[in-house]
């Protein structure tokens, strides 16, 4: 039976399963279940309070971030509960979605954590993406490249359709979740390895592994539409894909020239924006597009950053060992 436009499949029976890599994404979200209030924030709080601990360009790449972000897991959960759920038709699947809509939860929950313990005016941060070009470009691409999925009239029944349907799940997945916060999370991990905000910079750990997982699901999924639907992959669609993911790449750019426009020590726009190329090739990889453009990795350290096999002891009355699933963070 197939993973979308299956009229014989029970969403009420999940056994026997016929994808076990969506049971084993499941699995692997379990395993990394956390949630904000566990990291301390003191030592941030601190920082954030006396004028010298943090330059204006750390505080302005701070601030960015968590207005970035704060409004871009609503948008993702939205799509996964409002849209995404409603076209697949696999109930492993859609149980894995199910769990993925509750890390959305415990991220938008993460960035209200942060605004409370800073004591940030909320309107600045959550009104950022409606003030700040790069940010509400983003999100407007992504939204654009959404709208399908949103179209109560939308169905997944034949190849134009289905094209339509995995173009959207590329600008969610692929797009939005793969791309469009990474340059965020080296940023905030970037600090983080300077020892400023760690329990920001612990947070955004957590979030990466749920998002890499997030994205590791969507690659999968895509590719499973693709091989039960062969004709969809035609010269003209995948170079349609390949062009949305190079336009996702500039546009990510852009963003972190403005939210760092100085950089900080050892660490430039520039920088930033050879690791959003060098990731956007990663992710063209991932569905079977090719690279694009030959870019080197410039922070080895995000993987160690995301290292799913160590444990965290938090108040040393929790230990959580995570697994690795197989996951490729970078």
């Amino acid at each position: 039976m197939p993973i979308i436009n299956s009229s014989k499949t029970d969403p009420n029976k999940i056994l026997p399963m016929q994808y076990p890599w969506a049971r084993e994404h499941y699995r692997n979200a379990i395993a990394n279940t956390w949630v904000p209030e566990e990291i301390p924030m003191q030592d941030d709080i601190e920082q954030w309070k006396r004028p010298d601990a943090l330059s204006q360009t750390e505080r302005r790449l701070i601030l960015w971030n968590l207005g970035f972000f704060s409004t871009a897991e609503s948008l993702t959960a939205n799509n996964i509960v409002l849209a995404v759920y409603n076209h697949v038709t696999n109930p492993e699947a859609r149980q894995y979605m199910l769990r993925q809509a509750f890390e959305e939860a415990v991220h938008t929950d993460t960035f209200i954590y942060a605004c409370d313990s800073l004591g940030l005016d909320p309107d600045e941060i959550y009104g950022m993406y409606e003030r700040i070009p790069s940010i509400r470009e983003k999100d407007e691409f992504v939204i654009g490249l959404t709208r399908s999925v949103f179209d109560p009239a939308f169905t997944t029944d034949g190849v134009a359709n289905i094209q339509r349907f995995v173009h959207d799940l590329v600008g969610y997945y692929i797009i939005m979740e793969g791309i469009f916060f990474y340059a965020g999370f080296a940023m905030m991990l970037a600090l983080k390895r300077k020892g400023k905000m760690v329990g920001i910079g612990e947070q955004f750990e957590y979030i990466m592994r749920d998002e890499s997982l997030h994205l590791a699901f969507g690659a999968d999924l895509i590719n499973t539409i693709r091989s039960e639907n062969p004709d969809i992959w035609t010269d003209a669609f995948t170079d349609e894909l390949r062009g949305l993911i190079v336009k996702a790449v500039e546009l990510e750019k852009i963003y972190a020239r403005d939210a760092c426009p100085e950089g900080i020590v050892g660490i430039n726009s520039e920088s930033f924006s050879e690791y959003v190329e060098h990731i956007a090739d990663r992710r063209l990889e991932r569905i079977g597009l090719g690279k694009h453009f030959e870019t080197p990795n410039p922070f080895p350290w995000m993987s160690q950053s995301t290292d799913l096999s160590k444990e965290k002891n938090f108040f040393e009355t929790r230990v959580t060992e995570y697994q690795t699933g197989g996951l490729d963070w970078d």
